[in-house]
């Protein structure tokens, strides 16, 4: 393999939710602005809460459930192990690796490189998980029939994206994100009879942004890495429940392997417990593929 992630462990700050959790509440807010006033109502619009953007709604029963996939990089012709139900959950903000590589997959379509703007956009859309960029690059895309007609390409056959402008609540599957994750990270990319995939010069460009994530979102499946790592979380309250969508997605170091990991959840009480149950689960699903060999 060509490609390994950056030497960055999980800082100790890190390791504990409610630490994460707090520095995200004191991190600067980009919202969507919407039409209707109050955060709760900013939750279902798909734009995921950043920054402690809490709504006051309070959850008093969990119906928490979590779905794991992990693909082993260096046997990559074995299937993804899924632990959980693979079922459609919404993606929150890690849609935004989806939507980075169908701007890129446009432009290799259309013979040009991202603009200056184009790539300020991604930057704070992957690094910062800045929501206002991620809107300017869902409508660049052609929102959700630009990203579904990429998809196609790019290997993925579950994941519905979200009406007009809620593009945090489209719809995928664990398996889904590893079909995304291998075309970003496995050797060579992947092709379909609709078309060419991503370049390397694409995959290496979305590889490196989702190492450089800012350190109070370096949550998530990075819990299962004991050397480098690359990924992209999702946080998302829903106004109809209160509960937490928490995801995460990416490709860790563990041993002598890397593997690709997607962990999906839904039903958290708190963003804290959430984080903590999908660390637990990555763990977990990281540990099995390892012990299968």
């Amino acid at each position: 393999m060509s490609y390994r992630p950056n030497p960055r462990p999980t800082t100790p700050a890190a390791s504990t939710p409610g630490r994460r959790a707090a520095l995200l509440a004191g991190a600067v807010s980009t919202l969507l602005a919407v039409a209707v006033a109050g955060p709760a109502a900013a939750a279902d619009t798909g734009t995921p809460a950043r920054s402690g953007a809490v709504t006051t709604q309070t959850a008093t029963t969990s119906e928490a459930r979590v779905t794991t996939a992990v693909l082993d990089l260096d046997h990559p012709a074995l299937k993804p192990q899924v632990r959980g139900k693979d079922v459609p959950y919404d993606t929150a903000s890690i849609i935004k690796v989806d939507i980075l590589a169908t701007l890129l997959l446009q432009a290799q379509d259309a013979g040009r490189g991202l603009t200056q703007q184009e790539r300020t956009w991604a930057t704070a859309m992957i690094e910062h998980s800045d929501n206002d960029a991620a809107n300017a690059l869902w409508r660049r895309i052609g929102q959700a029939p630009g990203l579904e007609a990429a998809n196609k390409r790019l290997g993925l056959s579950s994941t519905v994206g979200g009406a007009a402008g809620k593009w945090g609540l489209t719809q995928t599957t664990a398996t889904d994100q590893i079909r995304l994750l291998r075309a970003v990270f496995a050797d060579g990319g992947t092709s379909s009879a609709n078309g060419s995939a991503l370049t390397e010069a694409s995959r290496t460009y979305i590889r490196t942004l989702m190492t450089r994530i800012a350190a109070e979102q370096s949550w998530g499946v990075s819990a299962a890495s004991d050397a480098g790592w690359a990924l992209k979380n999702g946080w998302l309250q829903r106004s109809t429940t209160g509960l937490w969508d928490i995801n995460s997605v990416g490709e860790v170091t563990s041993g002598t392997h890397h593997y690709l990991v997607a962990v999906l959840s839904a039903g958290n009480v708190s963003m804290p417990g959430g984080i903590a149950a999908v660390e637990r689960a990555a763990r977990t699903a990281v540990s099995s593929a390892q012990a299968a060999g």
